[in-house]
């Protein structure tokens, strides 16, 4: 089934399920305490920076763009010695989630330009929608399973339906994790970009929280439950083009919600402990302890002396003494890439990984 109808024409009361309701509260309740336990954290900034890398390598991922956190990192802060074209693309996804942000918290709205605006930052280029015809989605076994919209006038009709739906609360009457189920399987359909499309979507999930008030800042990344239940995504993708199964569509979606949220929760509480730890330790042996240091140190998991100059505004000498005597003292290692040095924070670089192989 190719003909796509505006998403307000569904009935609302298909998704007042006993299964559906149930899942809805629990994943509901667990991204409120998502949301109230980033809020406790000094600087959300750091939220945004660490987890925001960890979505981008696993959206990335499901688009077989493939790199480990080490090369992340390392792209991160000496891109120059680092060559690697899919640490770069990840770091591409990040920039792309921070200027949705950006336009959705100064205006209130998400909106079809919004979602071009993003998508430019993330492929590098102004394409804007599909022109052309000829863009189809195959399985693995390179059959096509789906022919998106082909005509340039319909993916505008159908995206500027779908921009009402994410911004007209009176337009249908269901839970926010409802409409966000319901928005993703719309925009993948609709695909209405030359490439793109899966990171993007990705990234309009959890804007559209933000935007509904059900986070502050963008941290529920639903990519890697996506990653390791990849087949029952794209197979629940289709089964609502081919059989009209919008409901266990919405079940996965809000099972990716609550199992996402607790996982982040915890890794929310993992850096906030550590991000204490350290304060009270650094500023027990260091007497150029500061707040801002701190934040430097758990925005990053690898930190390097331009960082620290520009967060602290102090000297190239200044920024290397702090750094080397904080190697010293066990609170970073220093490495060294070519003619660069950068620094590791332990603690973080250790709860990031934890986080991703976490089950």
């Amino acid at each position: 089934m190719n003909q796509l109808t505006a998403l307000e024409t569904l009935d609302a009361r298909r998704f007042e399920t006993p299964a559906i309701l149930k899942l809805l509260a629990s994943s509901s309740r667990k991204l409120a305490e998502l949301k109230g336990i980033a809020a406790s954290m000094p600087n959300q900034g750091i939220l945004i920076n660490t987890l925001g890398l960890q979505e981008a390598k696993d959206s990335s991922e499901i688009e077989n763009i493939v790199t480990t956190h080490d090369e992340l990192f390392k792209d991160d802060v000496l891109p120059e010695a680092f060559a690697n074209p899919a640490a770069k693309e990840v770091l591409r996804y990040r920039q792309a989630l921070r200027v949705g942000f950006d336009l959705v918290r100064n205006t209130g709205l998400l909106t079809s330009n919004h979602i071009v605006q993003i998508q430019g930052e993330l492929e590098r280029n102004n394409a804007g929608f599909r022109k052309l015809p000829g863009t189809a989605l195959k399985d693995g076994s390179g059959r096509t399973v789906y022919t998106p919209p082909q005509d340039p006038a319909e993916i505008v009709a159908l995206m500027s339906d779908l921009e009402r739906f994410i911004n007209d609360a009176g337009l249908f009457d269901a839970d926010p994790l409802i409409k966000m189920a319901l928005i993703h399987h719309q925009f993948e359909s609709i695909h209405p970009f030359y490439d793109g499309n899966g990171r993007t979507g990705r990234i309009v999930n959890v804007l559209f929280l933000v935007k509904e008030g059900l986070l502050d800042i963008p941290v529920l990344y639903l990519s890697q439950h996506i990653v390791r239940n990849k087949r029952a995504y794209y197979d629940l993708l289709q089964r609502v083009r081919v059989e009209d199964i919008w409901e266990d569509w919405v079940l996965y979606m809000l099972e990716a919600v609550e199992v996402t949220a607790g996982r982040t929760l915890r890794t929310v509480q993992a850096i906030k402990a550590a991000l204490m730890d350290y304060k009270h330790r650094i500023r027990e042996q260091h007497k150029f302890y500061s707040q801002d240091l701190i934040n430097n140190l758990f925005s990053h998991p690898y930190t390097k002396i331009e960082f620290l100059q520009r967060d602290l505004q102090v000297s190239r000498m200044t920024a290397t003494r702090y750094l080397d005597a904080l190697a010293e003292t066990g609170f970073l290692v220093k490495q060294k890439i070519g003619r660069g040095n950068y620094y590791v924070n332990l603690a973080l670089n250790q709860i990031l990984l934890d986080q991703h192989a976490e089950p």
